[in-house]
């Protein structure tokens, strides 16, 4: 990770500096740059090619657990932490959908306002005739509630 962290600060700073506050040595930075895939790094990059594709598929709502399942069905012998793993480092986050929220009871026992202009919308003068609504609105703090009032004329 630190080897990681000083190959992108590179550009920044010098390795010798980078290598001096991470306390790792500068041979060893160097041998990390050129040793080559690990067995396993090189299983991690098909099964990410496996992972980014079913994670498509699933129009980005699958988790770890579901993916899992996915791959074990395909033939691959994944477990649920290294799909994590693989998805977490990179960016790969499911979307839950959202569920349908009911804003307006229709069925309920209080009284019903009269229907007072009966679809006549047209008003001779200012303040005789006035339209009231209200809606609701999702946003990222909540319910807010706009409320309209408007003077036909």
């Amino acid at each position: 990770m630190k080897f990681q962290f000083i190959d992108v600060a590179k550009e920044s700073f010098p390795v010798t500096r980078l290598c001096q506050v991470l306390g790792v040595s500068q041979s060893g930075y160097f041998a990390w740059r050129s040793r080559p895939a690990s067995p396993r790094q090189r299983e991690d990059l098909v099964l990410l090619a496996h992972v980014r594709s079913a994670f498509t598929r699933s129009h980005e709502t699958y988790g770890s657990p579901r993916l899992t399942r996915e791959l074990q069905d395909e033939g691959l012998t994944v477990g649920r932490r290294r799909t994590a793993r693989l998805m977490r480092e990179n960016g790969l986050k499911a979307r839950q959908k959202r569920r349908f929220t009911r804003t307006t009871d229709s069925h309920h026992s209080f009284p019903v306002a009269p229907n007072l202009l009966e679809q006549d919308f047209s008003a001779e003068r200012p303040n005789e005739k006035w339209a009231a609504d209200i809606s609701y609105l999702w946003t990222n703090e909540g319910w807010l509630y706009l409320a309209v009032v408007l003077d036909l004329s």
